[in-house]
């Protein structure tokens, strides 16, 4: 929230509180919207999933309140203790997330230490998950909201998947005009949604109050004992009650921890639960409706309105995670495990809505490819879970890693209960790994992760092997400025950056530049752009400037992972600072552009190296990436072995 103005502060105390009062709400309902979309969308399929004949479960009442307590207990565990409780303690400089969690545990190890790279490949690999996630929630929730109209009407269920595409092509489609407008609506249909989930929860519970028995962990462990190993295999379907759950700390720099747990506690989880217990309390008087417990618990008079309501819920849901993955792919790209992608700004005051247009195309190709194969939201949640619990494993290890290196006073408690997540996660991992077995659907996750993973590994690696490459074949600046100046060519007017990724090696880019043109600017600028493992830069480290003598500078411009680069806007703050003035209009930018020759010798196996060939040619250039005008850029060429 932002500081009340003087003339606030002098209106007292109590209006400072009720300021501050209103601002909660708002952020509250603003977290409703966004947040909880993908967990709140859970009871869609859930309870149906449970049920599915290949777990072989029968809608006893045993049966009902066993799944009802696992179901309750692991958003206590896993929802509640774990991630709005204890992770949201970890937050980097106020933001959350994989990334975010992994840069705050190696900011507390030695760089380059075996258990900094380690960690590094941890958080990699769960974000690789993430993008699995990412392209199975957009169909579950959608097909599984459509799927209401078989319910309404056997005839219709020829036009749920057909439905269903339609819905997500729009989705993908508005994608490119921004969340902003979008993002207004989320709050109020998202509480609408929860409000109607509990209504109709206690609806169904007040004719079936026995159901609230199952609140006990005794039916839990009655259903373990009943069904031997077995019941370990249905966790894969119980996980589908906390999927959603790792987006309340991802999106924690958004919204700030209180609203987050807030709206968690008052709002979101008594609606889920009201709800789940509704679904159940309807299959202990009817075990025919486990065909479809969601819509069969909600009366016919309002079976339209809530499939109308539902599925624009689950399109609120989906748009979640096509922007966190636009989120997740910046971060990425600043941290260096992705090339630079083209990155659109689809709003002038918040930095943050931003539209990644591969990205977008390759979410929707595969969404619909995966709405296509599988059909039905029942059939899509075979092959969802596994991607989810990976994630929340690795959130566990690197959350013990953080305890132990940074909170000398909470580890003592923190560390045990990370074990504790830990059984259960490695329950829930073992459970969706099953899915491998039984059929292909589990696979397409593990595929998407692995092959985003790989392209990350890859592209990092073949970074580290560049700047080799670079650095061996480069001249070091400071033996060359000294002879440059013994025989100076002829200096030109205006002023010359060259970018760099080592402060100490002369720019390809200059030397191109003397041996083609044979001229120097007036002024000469060798500028590096760092990311920071925090963030958001402060303000005192954003710019460095470093002045080397005969109009020669050394600039470092530095960003958080979480800021989108503007490196003119950077430079022009040096003059409010009082420092060196580049005027654009006499600014020029030079960048070399490497190419990439696969070789045998040493560096990567060659599929390797081909694919960071592939992804470095493809990559954007620096233009739009650091937000470098087009025409004052001049882009050299190079060509470099690895």
């Amino acid at each position: 929230m932002s500081t009340p103005s003087s003339s606030h502060a002098d209106a007292g105390n109590s209006g400072q509180h009720g300021h501050s009062q209103a601002g909660m709400v708002a952020l509250v309902a603003g977290a409703v919207g966004v947040v909880f979309g993908d967990i709140g969308t859970s009871p869609l399929y859930t309870i149906k999933e449970m049920f599915h004949p290949h777990f072989g479960l029968t809608p006893d009442p045993n049966t009902v309140r066993g799944l009802l307590s696992l179901g309750f207990w692991s958003l206590l565990l896993v929802v509640t203790l774990k991630y709005v409780i204890v992770i949201m303690r970890a937050d980097n400089d106020g933001e959350g997330g994989i990334m975010a969690l992994t840069a705050l545990a190696q900011r507390s190890l030695a760089k380059g230490s075996r258990m900094s790279y380690t960690v590094g490949i941890l958080g990699i690999f769960g974000a690789a998950l993430f993008f699995g996630d990412g392209m199975i929630t957009p169909p579950i929730t959608v097909l599984g909201a459509v799927e209401g109209l078989e319910v309404v009407s056997p005839v219709f269920r020829q036009w749920v998947v057909p439905i269903s595409l339609v819905i997500l092509t729009g989705l993908f489609a508005m994608q490119r005009f921004g969340t902003a407008k979008v993002g207004k609506a989320f709050g109020p249909v998202m509480i609408t949604w929860f409000i109607v989930l509990a209504g109709f929860g206690i609806y169904n519970i007040a004719h079936n109050p026995s159901v609230l028995a199952a609140l006990n962990p005794y039916w839990a462990w009655h259903f373990f004992t009943t069904h031997d190993w077995h019941a370990v295999l249905i966790l894969g379907a119980v996980v589908l009650t906390v999927t959603g759950g790792e987006a309340l700390y991802a999106d924690m720099g958004h919204f700030g921890k209180k609203p987050i747990r807030w709206g968690w506690f008052g709002f979101v989880l008594p609606a889920l639960v009201l709800n789940y217990y509704g679904q159940g309390a309807v299959l202990l008087r009817h075990p025919e409706a486990v065909a479809n417990p969601f819509y069969m618990s909600i009366p016919g008079w309002a079976q339209v309105p809530m499939l109308v309501l539902a599925t624009t819920a689950a399109a609120v849901a989906s748009q979640a995670v096509i922007t966190g993955a636009f989120s997740v792919t910046r971060q990425a790209i600043q941290l260096g495990y992705l090339p630079r992608l083209h990155i659109k700004y689809t709003s002038k005051d918040t930095i943050g809505q931003i539209y990644v247009p591969s990205i977008n195309w390759m979410l929707y190709f595969a969404v619909i490819v995966l709405v296509l194969s599988f059909q039905s939201s029942g059939a899509l949640a075979t092959a969802y879970g596994l991607s989810v619990t990976g994630t929340m494993l690795i959130d566990t290890l690197l959350l013990a890693i953080v305890a132990y290196t940074r909170w000398p006073d909470s580890r003592k408690w923190v560390l045990p209960l990370c074990g504790v997540f830990l059984v259960i996660d490695l329950a829930f991992l073992f459970a969706n790994g099953a899915k491998l077995v039984t059929g292909i659907g589990a696979w397409v996750p593990l595929f998407i992760g692995i092959s985003a993973f790989t392209m990350m590994r890859t592209w990092r690696r073949g970074r580290e092997l560049l700047h080799g490459e670079v650095q061996k074949e480069g001249i070091r600046l400071d033996t060359f400025l000294p002879g440059l100046m013994l025989a100076p060519p002829v200096r030109v007017p205006g002023t010359a950056i060259f970018l760099t990724a080592d402060k100490g090696v002369v720019p390809h880019a200059m030397l191109h530049n003397l041996k083609h043109n044979k001229v120097l600017h007036e002024r000469n600028v060798f500028l590096t752009v760092e990311t920071l493992t925090v963030p958001y830069a402060p303000k005192k480290k954003r710019l460095k400037i470093e002045p080397i003598g005969d109009d020669f500078y050394r600039v470092v411009i530095s960003y958080g992972f979480a800021e989108t680069p503007d490196v003119p806007q950077a430079l022009m703050s040096s003059c409010d600072q009082g420092g060196v003035y580049f005027d654009p209009m006499e600014t020029t930018y030079f960048a070399s552009r490497e190419t990439i020759v696969a070789a045998r010798h040493g560096g990567m196996p060659m599929w390797r190296d081909k694919l960071f060939a592939a992804m470095h040619r493809n990559a954007a250039p620096a233009t739009g990436f650091f937000r470098i005008p087009g025409n004052r850029l001049v882009e050299l060429g190079a060509q470099v072995e690895i």
